[in-house]
């Protein structure tokens, strides 16, 4: 069974039979937001939800940033399925708008720790976001193994008037990947000053 994740929740990466995961998804699923408008018509405005990671080294200097508009880092074992400029525009359709998929046992030696953010790019309030959640599972983008954690963001009244997140940090401990829930709020409105903020307060 998923753990419902928790601010400051600190997990190892197990499956239910006790195997640890190699092959990590990070996904966020959102929907479109309906309107009103003259004479009671409804129509659905798109929102950009932007999910993103940034490696470290054991210092904690930044390494690469994987999103939008670097969708692979440099070996490959770090990938980002791409941009989705609207979410589920006729409702919540099971899948994640954004994943990044994450092959633990391939990444670069320097590499010690992996955080991922959350920044909504035209400014939406993450509080007038439908069904806005985030997930880590075993699996590809497009199928689900075993979901290991998930996040609800839509419910989290936290997260009103604010537009960018951390949602948390791999992070390795006596060789083994480990995982802090961090789901904190910002005051950033951009992924460079999200991950500036990363630096400087989570890792």
């Amino acid at each position: 069974m998923a753990i419902k994740l928790e601010k400051g929740q600190r997990i190892n990466l197990e499956k239910g039979n006790g195997n640890k995961l190699h092959n990590i998804c990070v996904g966020v699923n959102w929907g479109a937001i309906e309107k009103k408008g003259w004479f009671g018509a409804k129509h659905m405005e798109a929102v950009d939800l932007d999910a993103s990671c940034a490696t470290f080294n054991s210092q904690n200097q930044a390494l690469e940033v994987i999103y939008y508009r670097n969708l692979k880092s440099k070996n490959g074992s770090i990938k980002h399925s791409g941009d989705d400029l609207t979410g589920d525009m006729g409702g919540d359709d099971g899948l994640d708008n954004e994943v990044i998929t994450v092959d633990l046992a391939s990444l670069p030696a320097d590499v010690d720790k992996i955080a991922f953010v959350l920044n909504s790019f035209r400014g939406h309030d993450f509080k007038t976001i439908p069904f806005a959640s985030i997930r880590i599972y075993e699996g590809t983008p497009s199928r689900v193994n075993e979901v290991f954690a998930t996040y609800d963001i839509a419910n989290d009244a936290s997260f009103a008037g604010s537009v960018s997140m951390v949602m948390g940090v791999f992070y390795k401990k006596g060789g083994e990947w480990k995982f802090n829930a961090i789901g904190e709020a910002t005051s950033d409105q951009a992924l460079k000053e999200t991950l500036m903020t990363v630096a400087s307060k989570y890792l």
